[in-house]
C-alpha cells in the first residue's frame, strides 16, 4: 500500500458530497469533522475563491452551485460539495444533483471524483424524516461505487421524545434522563426508517446517528468510522483516515487490522520469538505509520 502522500498525489483530496434539506445540521457537522467553528471558504470548479458575501448561505438553501468546493482552513485536505435546493421539490435542482453524482462518481479525472456521500436526515422532524426528496434520491440516484451514508442528525430530538415517554411511565427524572438514549433507539427502530431506506432501489451503504453535535465534546467518530468501513477499498480507507485529524482511535483500529495483523503469522511470531528481522520490523513500522495522519 502506497503511503498517504502518494495516494493524495494520485487521487487528490478526500471529496465528499453532502446532501440534505435545509437546517439538517450540515454546517455544524462539517465544522465538527474539521475541528473548527469557522465557516468554509468557497471555490468554484476552477479553483478560484468566491467572495463569501456573494453566497447567502455556505450550507443550506444557498445560491451556490453544487460544483463549488467548500474547504475549511483547519483541514484543507477535505473538499465538500453541497447539494441543496432539490428538497424544495425543484425538478431542475434534482436533475442537476443527479447529473453531478453520475459524472463525479465515474470520471477518469481521479482528483475530481467524489469518494463518499453523506445524506443528512434531521430527526428533529422525525415524523416526516423520509420526505419526497429522500424517496427520489434513493429510488433514482445510482451512485455507482461511491458509498452513501445515511446520517441521522439531531438525534437528541428523539432523546427528548423518549424522556417524555419514560417520565409518563413513572420513572424519576434521573432515571428517565439515563435511559432516554437507549429508548430513543427503540423508537427509531419501531419507526422503520432504516428499513425503508434499505428497501429502496439504491439504498445507503450504512447509517449513523449523531446527537448534540453543537456541544464541545461532540463525537463525529461514528460517521468517520462508518464512512471508512463503507469505502471498502483499502486505498480509499487510508486516504480518508490520513485526512481526518479528530479520531486517533480510528487510526489505531485500521493500523492494527490492516498493517499489524498480517504479521501475526510470520515465522518469528509463531515461534514466540520477541525478535523480528530488521527488514520485517522496519516494513511493519512503515505500514503501521501510514495510517496516522501526522507521521512524517
Amino acid at each position: 500500500m502506497a503511503p498517504p502522500k502518494d495516494l493524495r498525489k494520485k487521487f487528490g483530496r478526500f471529496r465528499i458530497l453532502v446532501v440534505g434539506r435545509a437546517n439538517a445540521g450540515k454546517t455544524t457537522l462539517l465544522q465538527r469533522v474539521c475541528n473548527t467553528t469557522e465557516k468554509p471558504e468557497i471555490f468554484n470548479g476552477r479553483g478560484k475563491k468566491i467572495d463569501a458575501t456573494v453566497v447567502q448561505s455556505s450550507l443550506g438553501r444557498g445560491y451556490h452551485k453544487i460544483e463549488n468546493e467548500l474547504v475549511f482552513g483547519s483541514n484543507p485536505n477535505f473538499v465538500f460539495h453541497d447539494s441543496c435546493g432539490f428538497e424544495a421539490g425543484g425538478e431542475a435542482e434534482f436533475k442537476q444533483m443527479k447529473k453531478f453524482v453520475l459524472e463525479r462518481a465515474s470520471t477518469t479525472k481521479l482528483k475530481e471524483r467524489i469518494h463518499a456521500i453523506w445524506y443528512c436526515i434531521p430527526m428533529d422532524e422525525y415524523h416526516r424524516a423520509i420526505t419526497k426528496a429522500e424517496e427520489m434520491f434513493f429510488a433514482e440516484c445510482n451512485t455507482s461505487s461511491v458509498p452513501v451514508i445515511a446520517v441521522f442528525t439531531k438525534f437528541d430530538a428523539l432523546w427528548d421524545a423518549a424522556f417524555g415517554q419514560l417520565k409518563e411511565s413513572g420513572l424519576t427524572w434521573m432515571e428517565s434522563k439515563r435511559v432516554a438514549p437507549e429508548r430513543a433507539k427503540e423508537i427509531f427502530t419501531n419507526m422503520k426508517i432504516w428499513d425503508r431506506l434499505r428497501e429502496t432501489q439504491y439504498p445507503p451503504k450504512d447509517c449513523v446517528y449523531l446527537a448534540e453535535m453543537d456541544k464541545d465534546n461532540a463525537d463525529c467518530g461514528p460517521l468517520l468510522e462508518g464512512t471508512t468501513s463503507a469505502l471498502g477499498e483499502e486505498a480509499m480507507q487510508m486516504l480518508l483516515i490520513s485526512t481526518q485529524r479528530t479520531n486517533l482511535t480510528l487510526c489505531i483500529k485500521y493500523a492494527v487490522e490492516k498493517s499489524l495483523m498480517p504479521y501475526i503469522g510470520t515465522a518469528g511470531i509463531v515461534r514466540g520469538s520477541s525478535r523480528l528481522s530488521e527488514d520485517i520490523w522496519g516494513e511493519m513500522q512503515k505500514k503501521i505509520g501510514n495510517w496516522f495522519p501526522h507521521v512524517k
